[in-house]
């Protein structure tokens, strides 16, 4: 193999770049990190969650139309509320 300095082929990694795949908001109070390009249909995907099914609200504001969530794009520092609908009597 050639003489090739530290890093030409495969360059390190750093922290910016391991952060830079994944978004950081707040769900429900909770901390939790979402990939990069994620919708709002993507986090309750992954959360198994019925979007007919749970009232959602970004930064303070409801998003009414379901319809709407696999083009509402996530952002980092999202606070993310999720209310589940409960029946019984």
């Amino acid at each position: 193999m050639p003489n090739v300095p530290p890093g030409a082929i495969f360059p390190p990694v750093s922290e910016t770049t391991i952060r830079s795949r994944a978004i950081p908001l707040t769900v429900n109070g909770e901390a939790r990190e979402v990939p990069a390009g994620a919708s709002m249909a993507d986090l309750l995907r992954s959360l198994a969650l019925d979007p007919q099914l749970v009232v959602v609200e970004r930064n303070r504001e409801i998003l009414r139309d379901r319809d709407a969530l696999p083009s509402v794009p996530l952002a980092a520092g999202d606070a993310i509320e999720i209310v589940h609908f409960v029946g019984g009597g």
